[in-house]
């Protein structure tokens, strides 16, 4: 879920230049992300971004880690949700050359293991547009017994 939110900011963020989510809401059955934006999306803009999560996801990009120090990432980052305690080192989030982001919470080492994104909701209020989101888990099918 985590990395699904990381690729929703990027691509909000290149569809909309509205930053990152500025609060957000992680959970293993459903999550949100809050967007300054001016105005709301359409249905058809809502499903241009959904779409656009999920060709990003069938990329199957490696995503990885990597430690930096809190100066470099205060200068490349956005690093307004870290705690001011969070400590010289802080850990960056990659997703290839997608996004890379501060974060503290479980990735997949690869897009292709998130399964399919569906935003379930959007909607605006006060220069507020608030994203619901899911995922529809890929479960892999094992030991499989062809006829021979």
């Amino acid at each position: 879920m985590h990395t699904a939110e990381h690729i929703l900011n990027s691509v909000m963020d290149k569809m909309y230049h509205c930053g990152r989510s500025f609060n957000s809401h992680i959970e293993s059955r459903k999550s949100k992300c809050d967007y300054h934006i001016k105005k709301g999306l359409s249905e058809k803009e809502v499903r241009a971004v959904e779409r656009t999560v999920n060709e990003i996801i069938k990329l199957n990009i490696p995503v990885g880690e990597e430690m930096v120090s809190r100066r470099e990432a205060d200068a490349k980052y956005y690093t307004g949700k870290l705690p001011h305690d969070a400590g010289e080192m802080i850990r960056i989030i990659t997703i290839g050359n997608f996004d890379a982001c501060p974060c503290i919470g479980q990735h997949v080492s690869n897009t292709s293991e998130i399964g399919s994104f569906s935003i379930t909701s959007a909607d605006f209020n006060e220069g507020v547009l608030r994203i619901r989101f899911r995922l529809n888990q890929i479960v892999p099918v094992t030991n499989i017994r062809l006829p021979a």
